[in-house]
């Protein structure tokens, strides 16, 4: 299992210097990735930072996690991932997702049909992405275009996928899934299963099983719980990962953390390898520096295990 660092929680700062530092420091800590959101509303881009970072910091993977679909037609996104795979050439992962029906609402955009509009985003989308040229009739979106120049390095395109739909797309289609708020019974016994029957049915490779939660090594793991269930609580009330905390059996955003002793963080970690996540991009929750250093520590030592 692939360690890399999840630099979701800069994103509202929306500082691209504050974004490529983060980039640099996990690259010097030797991890193998890492991994920018992209919030609906925000308005920060994330393949423009992650182009910018990938000027400055070599040999990381750099990758989206996720961008909404909604706001972009798949044109216009293949063009812009193109580019800025031109200019770290491959290092890109671009993971592509619904978002929340929620958030699309304060764009004006109707969350309808969602697993049509994912299918037929993706059928514009990765033959642009593998090929360079795509003729594509859908319901709900359509593209006939010949791009300049078809990318010169392949990259990997995965999905938010949590349903069994969106699972049997995402394995028919792209280079596997970029998980959330997921636990590790419900990766092992729903995700990983159904991804990978999609993937083997299509001939496809195995897929890629990306997987992020919050971690943290601490000495008081009920303060730092109590605090990811005070500032996080929204996720927990999001019906796609609502759905997932019921499949696991918890109630609660912390109650999938890796959060606790060293030991307890390890076996925390081990768990996920065993479920079949190829790749975890840690997301640190930490409230001071010492849990931050302890959790950089054991991260590190796992990252060298690999």
């Amino acid at each position: 299992m692939r360690i890399g660092i999840n630099g979701t929680g800069l994103v509202g700062r929306a500082s691209v210097a504050a974004v490529i530092a983060d980039v640099a420091r996990a690259r010097e800590n030797g991890f193998a990735s890492y991994w920018l959101a992209e919030h609906p509303t925000g308005g920060f881009d994330a393949l423009t930072v992650l182009a910018l970072a990938g000027q400055q910091v070599p040999d990381i993977e750099l990758g989206t996690a996720v961008i909404p679909t909604w706001p972009r037609h798949p044109m216009v996104l293949a063009g812009q991932a193109n580019t800025v795979a031109d200019t770290i050439p491959g290092r890109l992962c671009l993971g592509i997702g619904l978002s929340h029906a929620v958030m699309m609402q304060s764009l004006g955009i109707r969350f309808e049909r969602p697993i049509r509009h994912l299918r037929e985003f993706l059928d514009v989308l990765m033959p642009l992405v593998r090929e360079g040229a795509v003729n594509a009739q859908g319901e709900l979106l359509s593209c006939e275009a010949r791009l300049f120049r078809a990318p010169a390095t392949p990259y990997s395109v995965v999905v938010a996928a949590l349903g069994p739909q969106a699972l049997a797309v995402a394995g028919r289609l792209t280079d596997g899934v970029s998980l959330a708020w997921v636990g590790p019974k419900t990766i092992r016994d729903h995700i990983v299963p159904r991804v990978r029957d999609a993937a083997d049915a299509a001939g496809r490779p195995t897929p890629r099983v990306i997987a992020t939660l919050p971690i943290c090594v601490t000495d008081d793991a009920a303060r730092v719980c109590a605090h990811i269930n005070q500032n996080l609580a929204m996720y927990g009330q999001l019906p796609s990962y609502r759905a997932m905390f019921d499949r696991e059996g918890v109630a609660a955003p912390a109650d999938v953390a890796l959060v606790g002793s060293r030991s307890q963080v390890e076996a925390g970690l081990a768990t996920l390898r065993e479920a079949g996540v190829s790749d975890y991009a840690a997301s640190i929750y930490a409230l001071h520096p010492g849990e931050r250093e302890a959790t950089l520590a054991l991260l590190r030592a796992s990252s060298a295990a690999t």
